[in-house]
């Protein structure tokens, strides 16, 4: 049995909202590079040179990506041979307010979805916690902002709908989000489970990198026959028109009821932020 103290909970999870507010994942910043090189509408060329410069400036001057530096997602696969000493929420939490405190980053949060009040530190954090065999401890922090999740989507399609009305799904997504979430966007797309689990899924399919495709060659094609779908629609970097309008997409998905076909879209924009680290 491995024994891992709250402290050690707190010190990682605010070292990585400050190392995932700062800077983005070379996955992601790999597929901005290769995106901006193939771009052949100027000024698609030349919104994505512009984004990337804002990206060089944050990392030069330690600054934020984004000026939305998120709701703290907390992701940890937690082994069964672990023993937690302490209170391991409230070490979460801690964690979110130590870091967002130190590192200078917008607090959002707040404290009742319909009568509002800053709760002034970030604070609660999101978690999901996947227990798996083992005496290991994985915490991903993924700082989400709004801009791109107020343009998510779920659906109970009709098991009729198959696998065309799963892409429209995907696709009308998009297309109704616009310029809205700041693309190029990153899509996480569940399929499958229930009403919850499906936006479970979505948000998991944001921490998959990007050079990395499904397992399963049926969705890894759906993968890249959605990317392609995608960029035709003509978008583009921040709405401007051009082939770039989304980066890469990962698709989650698990068994469901034979009388349902649960689809959850996640919208990402082009500063998908993740940061991890094993205790």
């Amino acid at each position: 049995m491995k024994t891992i103290s709250s402290q050690a909970i707190t010190d990682t999870v605010a070292s990585l909202c400050i190392q995932a507010n700062l800077h983005l994942p070379e996955d992601v910043q790999a597929a901005l590079t290769r995106f901006r090189q193939q771009e052949p509408w100027p000024l698609a060329k030349q919104t994505l040179t512009l984004l990337q410069d804002n990206l060089d400036a944050a990392d030069r001057n330690r600054l934020p990506i984004c000026q939305d530096t998120g709701m703290a997602c907390v992701f940890v696969e937690l082994g069964t041979d672990v023993h937690i000493e302490g209170d391991f929420e409230a070490a979460i939490h801690e964690g979110v307010r130590k870091g967002y405190g130190e590192g200078y980053l917008r607090k959002s949060i707040v404290s009742d979805p319909l009568r509002r009040g800053n709760t002034g530190d970030n604070t609660p954090a999101a978690i999901t916690v996947h227990l798996v065999n083992g005496d290991g401890c994985r915490i991903t922090v993924a700082p989400k902002g709004f801009g791109s999740e107020n343009m998510s989507r779920i659906k109970m399609l009709k098991p009729s709908d198959g696998v065309e009305g799963f892409k429209e799904f995907v696709l009308e997504t998009v297309q109704l989000a616009g310029s809205n979430p700041c693309p190029p966007v990153i899509l996480g797309i569940g399929v499958g489970g229930s009403f919850d689990k499906v936006a479970y899924l979505a948000k998991k399919a944001l921490l998959r990198p990007l050079d990395r495709s499904h397992p399963d060659p049926f969705y890894a094609k759906l993968e890249t026959d959605l990317l392609e779908s995608i960029n035709a629609l003509g978008i583009g970097p921040q709405g401007f028109g051009g082939k770039t309008t989304c980066l890469g997409l990962a698709i989650e998905a698990m068994p469901t009821h034979v009388a349902g076909l649960p689809v959850a879209v996640n919208v990402s924009c082009h500063a998908t932020r993740r940061a991890s680290a094993a205790l």
